[in-house]
Formats: C-alpha cells, structure tokens, sequence
C-alpha cells in the first residue's frame, strides 16, 4: 500500500515537472513573438520617420511580407498597423513594456482597442498574467467593468485566517468583491431558486464571470449528516486552487446566519468530498447588498475560509419601457436647450 502511494506521488511530481515545463516554454514562444511585433512595430515608425514615408508603405510591405512568408496572417496591413499603434503605445512606458510580452497577441490587441488609461491596461494584463484569463474572459471582465469595480469595492472575506499563508494571495484572487450577472436578463427581483436555475441555464456564461479555473460540478449538491440533507446552492471546482468553492445565493441583504450556514456546509465538504491531495474547501455568498461591518464581524468566529460579495443585475430597460424614458442624448439636448 505505502509503494503504491508513494508512486502516486512520485508520478504527480513527473507530472508537474512536465506541466510546468511546457508552460515555461510556451511563454518563452509567447515572450519571443510578442518581441518581434514589437521590433517590427519600431522599424516601421523608425523608418517612416527618417524616410518620410506615408501608409502605402506598410500596405506594400504587407503584400511582400505575404508573399515570402506564405501561410501567416500575421502580417496583414491590419496588424502591422497594430504593430506600430502596439509600439507607440508602450515605447514610454518600460513597466507596461515588459508586461505586454507576458500575454499573447490577442489580448494585446484587445486592450489596445478596449482600455485608454495606463492604469487600467496594467490591471488587465497583470490579471492575465497572474490568473492565466483566456482573451473570452478578458473580454468580459472589460465589458463588466471588473477594474472599476475592483477599485470602488474591497473584498470581504476571512482567508488570511483559516488558509494556509501560501493559499491566501490565490484566493483572495480567486474571487471579486461584485460579480457581474447582466447576461441572465433579470430586471426585477427574483427568488433565489429562480436565480440559480437562470445560472445553470448559463453556466458557461457564469463560469466566465467567475474567472480562471472553475468547474461546474452541480447545483442543489446533496450533503448528508446522520438522517438529515443539506443543499448547497452551486458547487465548483478550483483547478488553480486545487479546492472545492461552494456558492450560496441570497437574492436579499446579507445575514450573519449566512456565514455560519456555509461554515457548516465547509466542513461537511471537507470531510464527505474533499480529496486528500486537496485544499481546504472555499465559500462565497453572493447577496443583493451587504453592510461591510456586519460581514466582518460575521466572519470573525468562522473557521473555514468564506468570502462575501454582492452581485449586480441588468440596467438595460425591459421592453416594454423602451421609447417612454429619454435616452442620454435626448436628455442632454434637452438641457442645452435651457
């Protein structure tokens, strides 16, 4: 039995090696690609600028280039134009120059077009960095606004006490202060079932929100302790984190009850389902609205890690409203008129 088990951990070990190995050469590959745009982005503004030469240089330098090198669309006229816009945008600033070789192309190109501020372009691509988003989830963090809302609210939650210190900075990245649930269309209040059959329905869509990482194991998991049954509202699955995350929703204003109702939930994760090669288990409670110092003090006397956040509904008009409320533009005209 102990050969066995240290063979599991010796082949895990073999394993991480090589997963790692091949994630430091895919950067490596990254690092050297997003260099070349970047050399290439400079020689054009270099030479366009000793030269004089207009745009129809870069269109017949993208005919060449496509010529000689057949099969890469890299160098369409499109993105070389990105090219030259990548390296002007960096070329005075060395921090965000060094950042931008950790990502790939796509998401450069996306936060070139999407984001305007320096300090909003460092969030977003030290997140990819750190959280490993491919360019979908960027793409939705940017539309849910996930820098403004990680600037205007602080994370509650109780991690640095009951994680180990080397799991804290994971989770506590793991999760947002507001969770942005527009794309289920609820304009209205709804009841928590009714709110967590809309989720399921668009798992894939919440997965997203949630960020890097998540697996969906099921909603309404069974938890069963002597003759009584327990239900935790969604039950994921942390593959950075190596953690079970338990989700309750609560469509009204956060409780102190809650948290001890998901600390009891914690333990009985940790000890009917948790893996022994795991981490301790992970809750978030996501409410409608909650008071910073009732959750603190609420989570003072629980021993499992439980984070707590708020989540934001639609502010699109239902249709039956639209044409019978101004729009922006009607509202501004009307006060210019005054």
């Amino acid at each position: 039995m102990n050969l066995e088990k240290n063979y599991i951990s010796f082949l895990n070990t073999i394993k991480s090696k090589i997963l790692q190995a091949r994630i430091r050469a895919y950067r490596g590959l990254n690092r050297g690609h997003i260099q070349l745009y970047w050399d290439l982005g400079k020689t054009i503004v270099e030479r366009q600028k000793r030269y004089g030469w207009g745009q129809s240089v870069v269109e017949r330098l993208s005919k060449d280039l496509q010529f000689e090198f057949k099969g890469r669309e890299g160098y369409s006229s499109h993105n070389l134009w990105r090219m030259r816009d990548f390296y002007l945008e960096y070329k005075e600033y060395p921090k965000l120059a060094r950042l931008v070789l950790e990502i790939p192309w796509g998401h450069n190109v996306l936060i070139l077009q999407k984001i305007k501020s320096n300090e909003q372009k460092q969030y977003y691509i030290e997140a990819c960095i750190k959280l490993g988003w491919s360019r979908d989830v960027l793409l939705n963090q940017v539309k849910a606004n996930a820098y403004a809302l990680a600037k205007q609210n602080k994370k509650l939650h109780n991690f640095k006490m009951a994680l180990p210190e080397y799991l804290v900075e994971q989770a506590d990245e793991s999760i947002k202060s507001v969770y942005n649930l527009d794309f289920l269309g609820v304009t209205h209040e709804v009841k928590e079932r009714e709110l967590e059959n809309r989720l399921v329905e668009k798992v894939k869509r919440f997965i997203l929100e949630l960020g890097y990482g998540f697996c969906f194991i099921g909603n309404q998991y069974r938890l069963t302790l002597k003759d009584n049954d327990y239900y935790v509202d969604l039950l994921f699955y942390n593959r950075k984190l190596k953690t079970l995350v338990a989700i309750e929703l609560k469509t009204g204003r956060f409780e102190p009850e809650y948290a001890g109702k998901m600390d009891f939930y914690l333990h009985l994760l940790n000890d009917q389902v948790k893996r022994k090669d795991e981490n301790p288990s992970i809750g978030i409670i996501l409410c409608a609205d909650k008071d910073d110092l009732v959750v603190e003090y609420a989570l003072k006397s629980v021993k499992n890690p439980v984070g707590v956040a708020e989540y934001r509904l639609t502010t699109k008009l239902p249709l039956q409203l639209k044409g019978t409320i101004p729009s922006e533009q009607e509202i501004k005209e009307g006060l210019a008129n005054q």
